[in-house]
């Protein structure tokens, strides 16, 4: 059987032209506010003072996508993370250890080195491994 896989879910649909509903929504929100604030102000020189940045704030909204993200999101995610409480659980795997043992380091008085052999004895040893091959025959019996 023959199935359609919805492709390209995290895409939004274009309602006019290249805007999303959403983008759509916050520039009718920015002339709304606009509106409001031309009615409410007097003063043409306060008016444009407190527009633009109010526009690039609507913009931003409608616009800037951080991370992937729209940014009405992004903020309120930052908002959340400084307001909700930061609970950070640690818990032990495993058996308790005794605390004597855990601060407690002992040293080893002395340091025993592997003694390493010289070139001479293992030239020795090759020639007594090669003229007798049944040599390791032997020591592996005499272990068993």
């Amino acid at each position: 059987m023959h199935y359609n896989v919805p492709q390209f879910i995290d895409i939004e649909d274009k309602i006019v032209g290249p805007l999303t509903a959403k983008q759509l929504l916050w520039l009718f929100g920015l002339g709304g506010t606009l509106f409001l604030m031309w009615v409410m102000i007097g003063s043409k020189i306060n008016f444009v003072l407190i527009a633009i940045p109010v526009s690039f704030l609507f913009i931003a909204l409608a616009f800037y996508r951080p991370y992937g993200q729209p940014l009405s999101k992004f903020i309120t995610s930052m908002f959340l993370f400084f307001v909700r409480p930061k609970v950070y659980m640690w818990r032990r795997t495993g058996k308790m250890l005794d605390e004597k043992k855990t601060y407690k380091k002992e040293l080893p008085a002395k340091i025993n080195y592997k003694k390493m052999p010289k070139q001479q004895e293992i030239y020795d040893i090759s020639k007594i491994l090669d003229s007798e091959p049944d040599i390791l025959n032997k020591i592996n019996k005499d272990f068993k």
